[in-house]
């Protein structure tokens, strides 16, 4: 089949990856004037299937009231008027309740120990680099309750076969030495050796390079306007070009993967996908010869901050701001990012500026993307994958192309247009 992706961040590249290995011919599209400059350019750079439990649960409501009116706060909710703002708050508030909060988990580490699986493979097949550090991830926590409350979350990772393990704060120092400086005391942590870390844009990136060697069509500078149905199928995806002229594409199938901006096509032919944007930040410190920067990647569950050495720089992101579609970067919460890396390791001299980046996060009131087919049986969706984009990347590639061939994926999981046992996000006429 001919198949166009729209989006050609780490979500749909990996779609076209998997699509042209099953014998399509695969087409993506992007705004964009190359791979991965917008979600996908600057993230946290986790691979972290130890951290499965979404943002809502339990204790979510709590903790955004006592972070209002903070502009450092790690969650910062920027009130719009804007109704699918409001109705993405209340399915969030739906979403807290335990039993609720069990099945998300347990849908979201089941895709993710697959979608590592699929790295490993696709990492021995065309022996890509991008900055990847196998030292795993070590979650930190400030306060006993926190740790008490994940010791339930170790309970479940191993009864899924991984290896995680509790650690008092002397044993985190052990795993990573350059906590041996910090200003801050944790209660302890939890550290998952089979986790890792790397570059996102540059693993996109080299992967679009490795796809269009295998004959996928990539064309940059180009924005989907709309979709036109005509007797109950996609007909076109109606574009402007590269110079800026409207243009039709049309295919066999069309995979949107525009991750935040998919609800913007998917609205008006009457597909509801309740995905908002939630604007993350990072920072990126260079690093010099005597710095005691970590290896480890570290989870620091306090701030809900994540930091990766990505080579000679030390990735800081985290943070989440419910604004609509700003992305204009908010310098207060960027400086809380750095004032927290050289909390946690003094000795990293700051021998040049930091680089600040934001970006919109795709997020489902439920943490789990949405990944199957839709009300139109030409018409794929493979968004919403909010803060664990990398991690569950090649899995719902993998899971995506089993679907357009007819097939069920391997993992648990509720995708959409296949009836497997798991949590189904909904996704409706308007």
């Amino acid at each position: 089949m001919k198949i166009v992706v729209l989006g050609a961040g780490v979500i749909g590249t990996t779609s076209a990856w998997y699509l042209a290995r099953s014998c399509h011919e695969v087409l993506v599209i992007d705004r964009q004037p190359e791979p991965a400059l917008e979600t996908s350019f600057a993230n946290g750079g986790q691979i972290s299937v130890s951290h499965s439990e979404p943002w809502a649960n339990p204790t979510a409501p709590l903790k955004f009231l006592q972070w209002l009116g903070r502009e450092d706060a790690p969650l910062l909710f920027r009130p719009q008027l804007d109704p699918a703002q409001w109705l993405w708050g209340l399915r969030f508030l739906w979403e807290c309740i335990p039993a609720r909060v069990r099945r998300n988990t347990e849908s979201a580490l089941s895709l993710a120990i697959d979608s590592r699986d699929r790295l490993y493979e696709l990492r021995r097949e065309t022996g890509i680099r991008y900055e990847s550090l196998a030292r795993g991830i070590l979650h930190l926590y400030e306060e006993r309750r926190d740790l008490e409350h994940a010791l339930a979350q170790v309970d479940l990772l191993r009864t899924r076969g991984l290896n995680i393990a509790l650690k008092t704060a002397e044993e985190c120092v052990a795993v990573e030495p350059a906590l041996a400086h910090s200003k801050t005391h944790f209660a302890g942590g939890a550290y998952a050796p089979s986790d890792e870390s790397g570059d996102a844009r540059l693993f996109t990136r080299n992967l679009a390079g490795v796809c269009a060697s295998n004959g996928v069509g990539f064309r940059y500078n180009v924005s989907a306007k709309h979709v036109e149905i005509a007797r109950g199928r996609v007909e076109r995806v109606v574009i402007d070009d590269e110079r800026g002229i409207e243009e039709s594409l049309r295919a066999d199938a069309y995979v949107v993967a525009n991750g935040s901006y998919s609800p913007l096509l998917l609205r008006p032919i009457g597909v509801n996908a309740p995905v908002y944007p939630v604007k993350g930040y990072s920072i990126t410190l260079s690093l010099g010869p005597d710095d005691v920067a970590p290896y480890t990647s570290i989870t620091d569950h306090s701030r809900k901050i994540v930091f990766s050495r990505l080579g000679d720089r030390l990735r800081v992101a985290g943070t989440a701001e419910f604004a609509g579609y700003n992305t204009e970067i908010n310098e207060v919460r960027c400086e809380a990012l750095v004032t927290r890396a050289l909390d946690l390791f003094p000795r990293i001299a700051r021998s040049g500026d930091a680089h600040f980046w934001t970006g919109l996060r795709p997020a489902t009131p439920g943490n789990l993307p949405l990944i199957g087919r839709t009300r139109y049986p030409n018409l794929y969706l493979n968004t919403g994958h909010g803060t664990l984009g990398w991690t569950l990347a090649c899995g719902s590639g993998q899971a995506l192309a089993d679907i357009v061939n007819g097939r069920r994926p391997r993992p648990s999981f509720g995708f959409l247009g296949v009836a497997q046992q798991g949590a189904t996000p909904s996704v409706a006429p308007a």
